[in-house]
């Protein structure tokens, strides 16, 4: 930070070469002779590094690369391939328009995810609907619905993590619709026949997870209510 120079006692943030968290305890005991009002600031630093190192080690890079989607996805059936022709736009038309497109979906399983540009959860959990969506697209519908959010934002968001498959611009109405409400990330899957099979509320934190669901709750060949 420019303009600030910390000057700690050799070891104090790293406890050591025997341990890799910090010792918040030690910092706190160094800092009570240069004021609480430092000693907050500092902890209030240590600890946001320790949320950003658990999520770098735990969650999505979306920022990084993502499937070779044209490969993946080749030959995929023709309503399947429509779909993905409309890849990483923001459709417009609320929820007729979203009722219309799982309609149409007809005879595929589809996966639904409610994200938002603004929700951290959303970023982490993208990756994984950046892989399930080459694996398993040629026999699943993937769709978006970036809810509460700005266009901008989104479509801002979009180009650093392309998704082959489309998302529709939403106030709240679809969530609602599908019973989502404002939490999110959300997921939902939908069986051949269009019917609401299985909801997910909350981010899904590793691939395998969000694999299992796609086979319990998609590839069935009757919805298995979870």
């Amino acid at each position: 930070m420019p303009g600030v120079s910390l000057l700690l006692p050799p070891g104090a943030l790293t406890g050591g070469s025997q341990s890799s968290e910090p010792n918040i305890r030690i910092v706190i005991k160094e800092l009570k002779k240069k004021g609480r009002q430092f000693a907050i600031g500092l902890i209030s630093v240590a600890a946001a590094g320790l949320v950003m190192a658990g999520c770098g080690a735990e969650g999505g890079d979306y920022g990084g690369q993502h499937p070779d989607y044209a490969k993946a996805l080749a030959g995929a059936p023709a309503p399947l391939a429509a779909l993905y022709k409309e890849g990483n736009e923001l459709l417009p038309g609320g929820t007729d328009a979203f009722d219309e497109r799982i309609a149409a979906l007809k005879g595929f399983p589809v996966v639904v995810n409610i994200w938002a540009s603004w929700c951290g959860p959303c970023r982490f959990e993208f990756p994984t609907l950046q892989k399930a969506a080459a694996i398993y697209g040629k026999r699943v519908a993937f769709l978006g619905v970036d809810s509460q959010d700005s266009d901008a934002a989104a479509k801002t968001f979009l180009e650093e993590a392309p998704v082959p498959y489309p998302s529709y611009s939403d106030g709240q109405e679809i969530a609602d619709s599908i019973g989502a409400g404002h939490g999110l990330p959300h997921t939902a899957f939908y069986d051949r026949q269009g019917d609401l099979c299985f909801q997910k509320f909350g981010v899904y934190s590793e691939e395998a997870l969000l694999a299992a669901d796609i086979q319990r709750f998609a590839l069935r060949e009757e919805c298995e209510s979870g």
